[in-house]
């Protein structure tokens, strides 16, 4: 068994999430808002925020059980991810893992079909088509992939694809500076701490240096050819009190992301064992925190929300390096 291969335990952990394989270490699976909106009960945060298609949106990772923090908040089984990946020649090829995302995504939608109450139009194009967003964020760190900007340059050149998302931990910045070029959409930086000690605390990265890694891939935002965004976790009694603020403000602000999601910490799956539910913040509460955190920002505005996932969005007010790649809303 290579490190670059699922082992038959973790496979057997995925089956039962209801996570459809893609290969020997890709995994896909249909998300909650996906299912909604194909009952017409609502749709993911992106479609409001960015345009993207909730009904054809394929959620994936090509290192579903690989990552090198151990962060408190994540709901996912990170207690038996492995922490390192194989070389590139033991890694499946970007077209292995697209074909074989498609297939078990339509797989685990086919389940969805007979449901009563399924917008049979909508679930038809959903089921038959291309999927045209793919948000490679599922489980474990897209980073460590070792084929992931091809795997980027792969979907591009596919002409039913518009909008492709990564969302890293920025633990890999040579990594991250690889996917400038690829047609990327929106790059995601995950930052959940002010400061190298409370960094330490919370996301429990497996490198020595996993703070000046951060700031590396932060320091590389301002040039990346993508919308670029900063995806900040609120973990109340944790990571928010007012001292923190500018803190936080210093690091936004001098790596200048496009946009920045303040996003409520929500108390599911294994997080339950690490945090409490009154670490879950309200809509409310992240709205005022948002709120607050502007005060110190002279960059960026309120620009959009979402009660139902309670997050903001806040955008940069002034042009960067950025050349922004925009889709029409749906």
């Amino acid at each position: 068994m290579t490190s670059s291969e699922f082992t038959p335990e973790v496979r057997k952990q995925l089956l039962n999430k209801q996570y459809g394989l893609a290969g020997r270490h890709s995994a896909v699976q249909i998300c909650s808002w996906t299912r909604k909106s194909l009952r017409g009960k609502g749709s993911c945060y992106k479609q409001k925020f960015y345009g993207v298609e909730t009904y054809k949106c394929c959620q994936m990772s090509p290192s579903a059980a690989w990552c090198q923090q151990s962060c408190i908040f994540c709901w996912r089984p990170m207690e038996w991810m492995q922490k390192s990946f194989s070389l590139k020649e033991e890694a499946d090829s970007p077209e292995q893992i697209i074909d074989a995302c498609v297939a078990s995504r339509k797989k685990l939608l086919s389940g969805i079909g007979g449901a009563h109450d399924v917008d049979r139009p909508l679930f038809q194009k959903s089921f038959s088509e291309f999927p045209s967003h793919w948000a490679i964020s599922l489980s474990g760190e897209p980073t460590l992939y070792p084929l992931l900007p091809e795997l980027v340059r792969e979907l591009r050149s596919r002409k039913e694809v518009k909008t492709i998302f990564v969302v890293s931990n920025g633990q890999e910045p040579s990594m991250i500076k690889k996917l400038e070029g690829t047609g990327l959409t929106n790059l995601y930086i995950s930052v959940d701490a002010p400061t190298p000690a409370l960094f330490k605390k919370i996301n429990r990265s497996i490198y020595p240096n996993g703070w000046s890694r951060l700031k590396r891939s932060l320091s590389l935002l301002k040039d990346m050819d993508c919308n670029t965004v900063i995806r900040f976790t609120v973990i109340k009694g944790v990571n928010d009190l007012p001292a923190m603020l500018p803190q936080y403000a210093e690091l936004f602000e001098s790596a200048a992301p496009t946009y920045i999601e303040v996003k409520a910490y929500m108390f599911l799956g294994y997080s339950r064992l690490r945090l409490k539910e009154e670490n879950m913040p309200s809509h409310e509460y992240v709205k005022e925190f948002s709120k607050s955190l502007l005060k110190f920002m002279p960059s960026y505005k309120y620009k959009d929300e979402c009660a139902d996932s309670r997050i903001v969005l806040l955008k940069g007010k002034l042009p960067t390096n950025n050349h922004y790649i925009r889709y029409p809303r749906t």
